[in-house]
């Protein structure tokens, strides 16, 4: 019979089990349980161990606490203080010095870490796999591995993603923009510690490792990301090292990043055949390495493992960024030899978290883990070594969780995780306690499966805990951000009146405010509130950070905008009381179209708050524009049959563009000294109205509109609820209907060079006409259509020169445009000059935007220019639609015409390929604003069509600067709204996946928005010079 243990009675605290070592041989008095707590350090010193049951290095849970103390990488630490455990234990006083407190020896001696970028899993352990990839496809099967699909949170982009991998935390989302250059990462990760314990680390590939850690290669050879066309050479300038370095074998970690499989993502989609040959080249590049290392493992003290990862997926577009499946889904596979296989034993792959490779890379090199990491280490890779060791890497993680848990969460007692771990780190002490007492028993092995257990549950709850609570917002500079939103939109909303009236006058009293007593008072009070939120703020703050001169400056502006919106707040209660005894007078009302935009314009606003109704954007937009068809369609038949009898009550007669107040918010002005910015829509009368052949058309039009509008949702699938269904533009994209597609895309360049041309000038037409051929032998060269006399296997190439062609079309265009308007300029009684220079301006953005879409996308620029010559004809000239109505209607078409494209609120369905069409390398201001122009070609094509039809077709004065300011305000209006829901829902579920892309969306759209309103401003003014 078993003698009562110390184990059987109530578990004690680990820190109080080394209290009672440190306190036995004293007698009952040294330690809480003399008989239990035997001196560990004189079991140490004893050499008559016989079934070598003496402590291993390191064997105490506890003794790595030290990994705290500001990372530093050696645990050479003989006493001091342990964070949660209280004193360390000093050496024992033995022959040979005890190395128990220091870290692990190490699992591996060489790493290698292959990262595929946008290796789905799917290309691992799927069809594909199995296909093109057998020598991967048999390691994982039966070779010594493991295997996993590692999860990737968003946003999927490379930069993020690389910090997630090496320091296993939660990148922030303005990483997104970081990604583009990238800066040095400060925050500890495994690359640090490994440089830090004399590790030697070799890098080739993607050269945003080389921005991450400037300092932390002993050689490195770093090749652009961004140039997206070249899928060869960026992977080959990798492979040519590789023969070199394997042989010289003078390093402990070699890091290669291939960029080839995510470029022919972004350029072909994951269906194309260089999917597969591409595949098939990083199985041969495995291959290699793993024989490699596995004929210098001879005589090598540790084995060396081989990681294949990738930084995200894929999405079926070829795209990624955003959460979906595919995007999310990486496979991650360790190779070693110290990874035993029995026959037979059938290995699927585990479901882990990206975070998670950090921590095991840590381990595997016998380094600390990371200060911030959140992941659990993978421990199938340890479940074959002994129960000592498997229990003293577990009790490593959940110690650094434990610690980064207290530092993140106040109430961190009370976390489940916490308490099992503290549950954990007690059964571990008692299981100690029994190995150093007895043999192998049923007793030892069911208490360390237990323990085992109990670690495991609190790696995974306290991973939970860390995911919600560790994202860190920086509220005060938030805070500052938004109330300067908010003075602006305030300003706005204050200056409709002024605005919108017949002078056109946006008059924001600054600088009277700036020599009053309130702005002085406002100013220092702000500057107190700084002072005091910077010097006593914990953590860093972005606004405090900034030179106190430069914060100075935002304070002053936020106390000036602040008086501003009191000074007109002042001015307008005075200027509506005066007319009060005559409001009766006024008798303007809403019509129809005024109360659909204005419900349009608040519905839209808050459906920003729901996180379905921003995945899914695209139908409001869509139900929008398709009730507004509706609506016009009334209109039209109203004029058309019932004219001027139809008992619809209109305001007295003005000229158009004077309406907008009831277009954007429920302010009318009352009383005859302010009814010219009232309702000003003028009745058209019967002369005006077409006959004939074009009446039909016109009461045709309405239905034309909305059927090119149902034939372009068929085209892409967006959003994510149906994104996967399968639509128009996938079956065009098919390799097995190219030649249905080339005539599409054939037909659609004729109908955009019919569409525009009308405009032009002679020379303009053939320039348009030899760009439009330049975009199809573009297309052609590069293998989306064929010509008619080309083969369907004819060798793709860049199209470089194709691209070029059109690039000299596109800005001649627009060099004899721009010279019209400054000729217009000049010469005042020139009127036709004007419209032709905007015209052909217009022109050549169409002309850009056809060489910028995809081939299966042009039917979207047509029907964008067919529906804007529909419009213009029989509903805007026919009905006289003021400024204001014409303004938000464009509006409204640009923003559907946005998502028409394929485009979504996540990050992936932003076509990268479009920003290096034409380069052969990477020239990042260019393709900055290619990408951005071919995201965004519809809103900006729609604001180019207003500019044009308010410039030639009206003849009021006011009319650009009516459609400014409606413009600016339709798009101030959400973007303000959205920065405060976001603000509120920043601990929303879905802040990251959702929340997140839809503001970076909106930043961008606004910066959109103002290039807009800055172009009216200039052609208004170009319009007042000249009268």
């Amino acid at each position: 019979m078993l003698k009562a243990a110390p184990w059987s009675r109530k578990p004690l605290p680990l820190s109080e089990t080394l209290t009672g070592v440190r306190g036995a041989g004293s007698g009952p008095a040294g330690g809480r349980d003399a008989s239990g707590f035997r001196d560990l350090r004189s079991l140490l010193r004893s050499d008559r161990g016989a079934r070598g049951r003496c402590l291993p290095s390191g064997l105490l849970p506890g003794s790595h606490s030290f990994l705290f103390r500001d990372g530093a990488p050696s645990g050479t630490a003989g006493t001091g203080t342990l964070g949660w455990y209280g004193p360390m234990p000093g050496p024992p006083q033995s022959r040979g010095s005890s190395n128990w407190t220091k870290l692990p020896p190490p699992l591996f001696g060489k790493v290698v870490i292959v990262l595929i970028d946008a290796l789905r899993d799917d290309f691992v352990f799927g069809s594909k796999g199995v296909k093109f990839m057998p020598y991967l496809t048999y390691l994982v099967e039966k070779g010594a591995s493991h295997s996993f699909v590692a999860e990737a949170k968003p946003p999927t982009v490379t930069m993020p993603r690389i910090k997630a991998l090496m320091t296993g935390s939660l990148p922030g989302f303005v990483d997104v923009v970081r990604n583009l250059n990238s800066p040095e990462l400060l925050e500890d990760n495994v690359l640090r510690q490994a440089k830090a314990a004399g590790k030697r680390i070799i890098f080739y590939g993607d050269e945003t490792w080389v921005k991450l850690f400037p300092k932390h290669f002993v050689e490195y050879d770093g090749t652009t990301s961004f140039f997206v066309s070249d899928y060869t050479e960026v992977d080959n300038n990798v492979t040519r090292h590789l023969d070199k370095v394997l042989e010289r074998g003078d390093w402990d970690v070699l890091i290669l990043h291939y960029l080839g499989l995510d470029h022919i993502g972004h350029v072909f989609g994951p269906d194309s055949p260089l999917i597969g040959r591409k595949l098939s080249e990083m199985d041969g590049v495995l291959m290699k390495i793993h024989t490699s290392l596995l004929s210098k493992e001879r005589g090598a003290q540790w084995p060396s493992v081989l990681v294949l990862c990738g930084d995200h997926g894929m999405s079926e577009t070829g795209s990624h960024g955003a959460s979906s499946v595919g995007e999310v889904s990486t496979p991650l596979v360790l190779i070693s030899s110290a990874f035993e296989r029995k026959t037979g034993d059938v290995r699927h792959p585990k479901h882990v978290q990206q975070t998670d490779l950090a921590a095991t890379l840590a381990i595997g090199l016998g380094l600390p883990i990371p200060k911030n990491n959140i992941g659990s280490f993978l421990f199938p890779i340890v479940e074959g070594r002994p129960m000592r060791e498997q229990l003293r890497f577990l009790h490593l993680n959940t110690v650094q969780l434990s610690r980064l848990l207290q530092e993140n969460v106040p109430l961190y007692e009370k976390d489940p995780g916490f308490e099992q771990f503290k549950m954990s780190e007690r059964l571990h002490g008692n299981w100690i306690k029994l190995y150093l007492e007895e043999s192998y028993s049923e007793v030892l092995s069911n208490l360390g499966a237990k323990v085992l257990r109990q670690y495991l549950g609190a790696l995974g709850n306290l991973h939970l805990s860390l995911s919600r609570q560790i994202a860190q917002f920086d509220a005060y500079s938030m805070a500052v951000g938004m109330v300067m939103v908010l003075e602006v939109l305030a300003l706005l909303l204050l200056s409709i009146p002024g605005a919108l009236c017949s002078k056109a006058e946006l008059e924001v009293p600054l600088l009277s405010p700036l020599f009053s007593l309130l702005f002085y008072l406002m100013f220092l009070a702000l500057s107190a509130v700084h002072v005091v939120v910077c010097t006593s703020a914990e953590s860093s703050c972005y606004f405090c950070s900034m030179p106190w001169l430069m914060a100075g400056g935002v304070m002053m502006l936020i106390s000036l905008l602040l008086c501003a919106v009191v000074s007109a707040l002042t001015k307008m209660s005075v200027t509506v009381k005066l007319p009060s005894k005559t409001s009766a007078h006024s008798s303007s009302r809403w019509s129809e179209l005024d109360l659909l935009i204005l419900s349009g314009t608040v519905g839209h606003v808050l459906s920003l708050g729901a996180s379905s109704f921003i995945e899914e954007e695209h139908q409001t937009w869509y139900f929008l524009i398709n009730t507004l068809c509706l609506a016009l369609c009334q209109e039209v038949y109203r004029n058309y049959f019932l004219g001027s009898d139809s008992g619809f009550q209109q305001a007295p007669p003005a000229e158009p563009g004077l309406d907008g107040a009831a277009s954007v918010l429920p302010f009318r002005d009352h009383g005859p000294s302010r009814l010219e910015c009232g309702r000003m829509h003028e009745a058209p009368s019967a002369l005006e109205m077409p006959r004939g052949c074009e009446k039909w058309m016109a009461l045709a039009s309405p239905w034309v509109v909305l059927t090119c509008c149902r034939l372009l949702r068929s085209l892409n699938q967006t959003g994510v609820q149906w994104a996967h269904r399968p639509d128009l533009g996938h079956w065009l994209t098919s390799s097995d209907h190219k030649a249905e597609l080339s005539v599409l895309a054939a037909f659609s360049l004729i109908v955009i060079f019919i569409l525009v041309q009308r405009g032009c000038s002679p020379i303009m037409k053939v320039a348009m006409a030899l760009g439009l051929v330049g975009v199809y032998c573009y297309r052609a060269a590069i293998g989306n259509v064929l010509l008619p006399w080309q083969q369907d296997n004819k060798a793709i190439s860049k199209g470089i020169i194709e691209a070029r062609f059109v690039y000299v079309f596109v800005l001649g265009i627009l060099f004899t445009g721009t010279k019209d308007l400054l000729k217009s300029q000049v010469i005042a009684t020139d009127f036709k000059t004007k419209p032709v220079g905007l015209w052909e301006i217009y022109s050549a953005l169409v002309l850009l935007a056809a060489l910028l879409f995809r081939p299966h996308n042009l039917p979207v620029l047509v029907f964008s220019l067919l529906i804007q010559t529909l419009m213009t004809k029989f509903i805007w000239k026919p009905l006289k639609h003021d400024a204001a109505e014409i303004t938000i209607m464009h509006y409204w078409f640009g923003q559907a015409f946005f998502y028409f494209q394929g485009n979504s609120n996540n990050i992936a369905t932003v076509d990268i390929s479009a920003g290096f069409i034409g380069l052969d390398s990477y020239v990042e201001v260019p393709a900055i604003l290619l990408t951005a122009f071919a995201a965004y070609a519809g809103p900006i094509l729609w604001a180019g069509h207003l500019v044009n039809y308010l410039s030639s077709e009206t003849s009021s004065s006011s009319a650009l600067s009516h459609a400014c300011f409606c413009y600016a305000l339709i798009g101030s209006i959400p973007v303000c709204a959205y920065i405060i829901l976001v603000t509120s829902l920043r601990y929303h579920l879905f802040i990251w996946s959702v929340f997140s892309p839809k503001l970076l969306y909106e930043g961008m759209r606004l910066f959109i928005t103002a290039a807009v309103c800055i172009f009216f401003i200039v052609m208004d003014q170009t319009k007042l010079t000249k009268s």
